[in-house]
């Protein structure tokens, strides 16, 4: 099995650091997945936030998995994250309040451009057996994200288990920006959430080396909610800036926001807290 987690090791230490970093400050603290900052979506509501509260939202981007974790570990007030199974978990397990929809998008296969043939027509599950008889290169995100559980579920629901073991099953180990350019590399595919392939799309601007070769199934649709940290679990926790946080994104105002970010004048992400139920 081919394993590229030593690659990130200067980026973890960097993640910490910026963690460490705005654990001192005094503001609203936030864990939220790799998509919603990789994106630039972040960069768009973050000032926007500041304007209309006056309190500075200090966030770090990892993988779902390394976000439920540090709203686990008190380490932030609330979480801004799309696995909902791993959610679910982790609201039964008392350590988060107020799970709450804020948007959603898809998740879809990329490979490169010869691959949309092979893959037409097909069932999800179809495609992913497709890629194991003919040992496609695959690359995994491997790192607990919503994205890596997504996967999981796919290979799962195809195969009845992940093929970890196969030299064909790459881990990166790494964000989805930085999985996208290993599957380049290694001209295999990739499960990626659509507004992070808009956002690498935008980086090669309109003509990147991996396209989507498979889209549309309802099995691949990607929720993201939002969740306060449980303050009976931590007494740190800023239970009120949360509240606040979870009644400013869903508003009518920033759901208009959220629906109007565009790259490449390709909408990124579709609000939902009107129309989704808690799933």
């Amino acid at each position: 099995m081919f394993s590229v987690k030593n690659r990130l090791k200067g980026k973890v230490l960097f993640s910490l650091l910026a963690l460490s970093s705005l654990l001192c400050a005094a503001d609203l603290k936030m864990a939220t997945t790799t998509s919603t900052g990789d994106t630039g979506l972040l960069d768009v509501l973050v000032p926007k936030y500041k304007a209309d509260t006056g309190v500075d939202l200090k966030w770090v981007a990892v993988g779902t998995g390394n976000a439920l974790k540090l709203g686990e570990n008190c380490d932030v007030s609330v979480l801004f994250v799309h696995s909902p199974s791993s959610e679910k978990t982790y609201m039964e397990k008392g350590f988060g309040v107020e799970r709450t929809p804020v948007m959603y998008n898809d998740f879809v296969v990329i490979g490169t451009p010869d691959m949309k043939a092979k893959f037409a027509g097909k069932s999800i599950s179809e495609v992913f057996k497709i890629i194991e008889t003919e040992k496609i290169k695959f690359v995994s995100r491997g790192d607990k994200s919503g994205t890596h559980d997504k996967e999981k579920g796919v290979w799962k629901d195809a195969l009845g288990h992940t093929p970890e073991k196969q030299p064909w099953y790459l881990e990166a180990g790494q964000g989805m920006i930085a999985t996208i350019n290993i599957a380049a590399e290694q001209k295999g595919v990739t499960l990626t959430d659509r507004g992070t392939y808009i956002k690498y799309e935008a980086n090669h601007k309109g003509n990147p080396p991996l396209v989507i070769v498979y889209e549309g199934a309802d099995a691949l649709k990607n929720f993201y909610s939002v969740i306060a940290v449980n303050p009976q679990r931590c007494a740190n926790t800023d239970y009120k800036g949360a509240l606040q946080f979870i009644e400013w994104v869903t508003s009518d105002k920033i759901q208009t926001e959220i629906a109007n970010f565009k790259l490449m004048d390709k909408q990124l992400f579709y609000p939902d807290f009107k129309t989704r139920a808690k799933n």
